[in-house]
């Protein structure tokens, strides 16, 4: 292995059942890193626009970073990439675990997956060498089963996976692909793209103590090893909560998403607080490869739902689009639905999101139990709940319905139901209330991928001094402070820089919770691999990745009218809230995504990259895929 990457991407064509390996050189992995940006150039260079997601002519690239896999809490992720049979634009989702770094081991930077099984398969790789072995006895096993299946069958309990449950086989439009049975690159339907190829699984294992991660300065790695174990202190929270310490402070402050984003307050929130949790079901914390934080959570509970631990535990996303959003308020009930979109493999923000506007329109009364086949969609039910899971997952009944996602349920019932479908491009809203954070709802509408609350800036998180306000100035030591529902040209510098950031991790697929900063980011990817890069080359890896997915998104028929927000967004919440929360305003919006444009270098007001962009990122190549001229 050379430092940081193999130079070996598996091509896997399965119309063909042909494999083939294909050799990367430095420059090629100094440009993309991994992750995004990575798998963008395949997608754009190897897949005919205008392609139908779930057909044979999709691309699905899984894709670590050049990171993945050091002995250092962080990089333990990796990318999953495809288009989106959800949106029609870029899917491209991360998940955590152990099996990006396992699969780095087993000497592979990426897999490009083309074509479509003749009968279900799955893809088993070992220090180097790949196959193809057939999987009909594991077709229409739910997660864990079919990973207890694998390891059986190969004779070994370490064995890495990446699996779809039912969900993904069933085409569910927001499918999971789910790492080591608990980790999921869950959003915009890559696990319905693996269905849709009769790929059941992927299986890697490395032998110990081969081909392990080669570092160029091992000393530089182990200084941030030792760093993060003395500042444990910074993420004490997380280990102790996880995610699930958003709960209480959210709620307080109006930004819990409850009822389908109606409203920003849950008088149920406290039994579905991390606290709550830490003190009933919670039975210990699971980690990530290298990782040192232990945030992920593992709950069991026997009565009135046997909740196994094999899958972990809720996370917030899960608590609240399972919970408030849907009006439930048991930690129970929520922690047997997350359970279930585990082991079916369904993204579980589009899950509760999707039933929320459901219920809404029952509510409303444009659906009856005509529609729904006899069932009462009524906020707080928790058997329902439960019960709606799994018809999603297997398609039966309303569930059908519900699997195409909010925006196409909406299409299907009538015009009078799209202001309540809450989505962006098609993909619904994480648990995030944008009428607390403008510049926060500005990126929903501009994400590539759909809403998305990850590649982001959070306002709250800059109202004030903070880390994450020194992380930005790391890029602009002039950027100040500013109040979460300002959206002005200097917020949306705030925006820009940050997103920049987050998109270079989810190229190197670094976990954005840990508290490193972006200079001790550039230390540790010189000390992997023995470069020279510096604060600007990982700005530019993440622009060059936000670049790329809009030519995609462009290429594949999206345009800047699709940059846009529910109407809910610029409405009022239906209760007394605190002044922080406030409708976004459709002047200040438009006036943001044209002052982000002008700083992407963009067209105004289309949003096109131009040529003379693209060639000053290293990818002019790129300008002859946009259906306008760059």
């Amino acid at each position: 292995m050379t430092h940081g990457y193999n130079g070996r991407i598996l091509k896997v064509d399965l119309t063909a059942r042909r494999l083939a390996v294909e050799h990367r050189d430095e420059a090629f992995f100094r440009q993309y890193v991994g992750g995004r940006a990575l798998s963008l150039y395949y997608l754009l260079n190897e897949m005919e626009a205008g392609c139908d997601p779930l057909g044979p002519g999709n691309l699905l690239v899984f894709a670590p970073g050049v990171l993945t896999g050091a002995p250092v809490s962080g990089p333990g992720r990796n990318g999953v990439a495809a288009k989106s049979p959800l949106t029609g634009a870029l899917a491209s989702a991360e998940g955590g675990g152990f099996f990006g770094a396992e699969l780095k081991h087993a000497g592979f930077d990426a897999i490009v997956v083309s074509g479509r099984a003749s009968s279900p398969v799955y893809l088993w790789i070992r220090d180097g060498e790949a196959e193809l072995r057939d999987a009909e006895h594991l077709w229409g096993m739910a997660v864990g089963e079919c990973e207890d299946a694998l390891q059986a069958e190969l004779g070994d309990r370490a064995v890495r996976t990446a699996i779809i449950g039912p969900a993904g086989e069933n085409l569910v439009r927001y499918a999971a692909v789910v790492n080591d049975r608990s980790h999921f690159a869950g959003r915009s339907g890559v696990g319905a793209v693996m269905g849709s190829k009769l790929l059941k699984a992927i299986a890697v294992r490395s032998s110990r103590g081969n081909n392990r991660m080669a570092i160029a300065d091992p000393a530089g790695v182990r200084q941030l090893v030792t760093w993060m174990r003395e500042h444990l202190d910074l993420v004490a929270g997380l280990h102790d909560t996880g995610t699930a310490y958003g709960v209480k402070s959210l709620n307080a402050g109006g930004g819990l998403p409850s009822f389908n984003f109606r409203a920003g307050r849950f008088e149920h929130a406290e039994p579905l607080n991390g606290e709550t949790m830490r003190d009933t079901i919670l039975i210990r914390r699971d980690t990530c490869a290298a990782c040192t934080v232990r945030c992920k959570r593992v709950v069991e509970a026997t009565e009135p739902y046997r909740i196994s631990p094999e899958y972990g535990g809720p996370e917030y996303e899960s608590i609240a689009a399972l919970g408030s959003c849907v009006g439930v308020g048991d930690p129970l009930v929520v922690a047997k639905t997350n359970e279930l979109c585990a082991a079916y493999g369904l993204d579980s923000i589009s899950t509760g999101a999707t039933i929320a506007f459901a219920m809404e329109c029952f509510e409303r009364g444009l659906l009856t139990e005509a529609d729904t086949g006899g069932l009462a969609l009524k906020w707080g039910d928790g058997p329902l709940t439960v019960d709606l899971v799994e018809a999603i997952a297997y398609r039966r009944g309303f569930g059908d319905r519900l699997a195409e996602g909010s925006a196409r349920l909406a299409e299907s019932i009538g015009e009078a139901a799209r202001p309540y479908a809450m989505h962006v491009k098609g993909q619904e809203l994480p648990m995030h209330e944008p009428r607390i954070k403008h510049a926060h709802g500005v990126g929903f509408s501009l994400s590539p991928t759909g809403a998305d609350h990850v590649h982001n800036l959070h306002d709250t998180l800059v109202r004030g001094e903070s880390r994450h306000l020194d992380l930005v100035r790391s890029f602009d030591p002039t950027l100040q402070p500013m109040e979460t529902t300002v959206l002005n040209e200097d917020k949306m510098r705030l925006y820009y820089h940050i997103v920049h950031y987050w998109h270079f991790l989810d190229c190197a697929v670094v976990c954005l919770f840990l508290p490193y900063s972006p200079q001790q980011l550039v230390d540790l990817v010189n000390a992997v691999t023995g470069w020279d890069v510096d604060l600007d080359e990982i700005r530019r890896v993440g622009e060059r990745s936000i670049t790329l997915a809009r030519v995609f998104n462009m290429r594949e028929g999206l345009t800047a009218a699709d940059d846009t927000l529910p109407a809910r967004m610029f409405e009022p919440l239906l209760q007394d809230e605190p002044v922080t929360a406030v409708p976004l305003q459709r002047e200040h919006f438009k006036a943001a995504k044209q002052a982000y444009y002008r700083m992407m270098g963009w067209s105004e007001p289309g949003g096109v990259p131009t040529r003379a962009t693209l060639e000053s990122l290293g990818v002019g190549w790129a300008a002859d895929q946009l259906p306008v001229p760059a």
